[in-house]
């Protein structure tokens, strides 16, 4: 992996307040059946592929392609920026759970990484029968957490992979629906 080790980004790890971690949790515990809506809005900005992407009130972050796909390679592609928050949300979950069980944790890092047939070009290219998407994908959590035996910390991967909601996405069938706006 040729990103920065944990130690070099961050030089004191900030962790959560665990006294907030428990009254949020306490929260999910009072009303189990809470279903909030989350959006994101990709517009195309008509530089070959790059578009940006709007959350929330937070200013755009850009979604490119690399220039074997054409792209300006000014940011992730898609299905990166898929990796990236697969990443992400199982990392939160390994800070929030070591935080409620009492750990220090000093860093955490994921690696992540997939394999996808790219010869379809988006359904432009080779047609032929074949799996469209990610076919496999690999995470290796690298933790500084102190506190917890090797076992606790293989148990904390595996809990942070059974409560991750962008890994359970990928992992299981979700409803999805794509119409044209009229």
């Amino acid at each position: 992996m040729s990103s920065a080790s944990v130690r070099e980004i961050v030089q004191t790890f900030e962790t959560i307040d665990r006294d907030a971690l428990a009254a949020l949790s306490e929260k999910g515990r009072a009303d189990p059946t809470a279903v909030r809506t989350v959006r994101a809005r990709p517009i195309a900005e008509g530089r070959r592929f790059r578009h940006l992407n709007y959350v929330r009130n937070l200013d755009a972050h850009v979604v490119d392609e690399p220039p074997g796909l054409l792209g300006d390679d000014t940011a992730p592609n898609p299905t990166e920026a898929l990796l990236a928050a697969l990443g992400t949300c199982v990392a939160v979950g390994l800070q929030a759970n070591a935080v409620a069980r009492g750990w220090t944790v000093r860093g955490i890092e994921i690696e992540s990484e997939g394999d996808i047939n790219i010869t379809s070009v988006w359904g432009t290219g080779d047609l032929s029968p074949k799996a469209v998407g990610l076919t496999a994908v690999r995470l290796t959590a690298h933790l500084d957490i102190e506190g917890a035996s090797q076992a606790e910390l293989d148990d904390l991967v595996a809990h942070a992979g059974d409560w991750s909601p962008v890994l359970n996405t990928v992992r299981n069938p979700v409803a999805v629906s794509l119409v044209r706006n009229r």
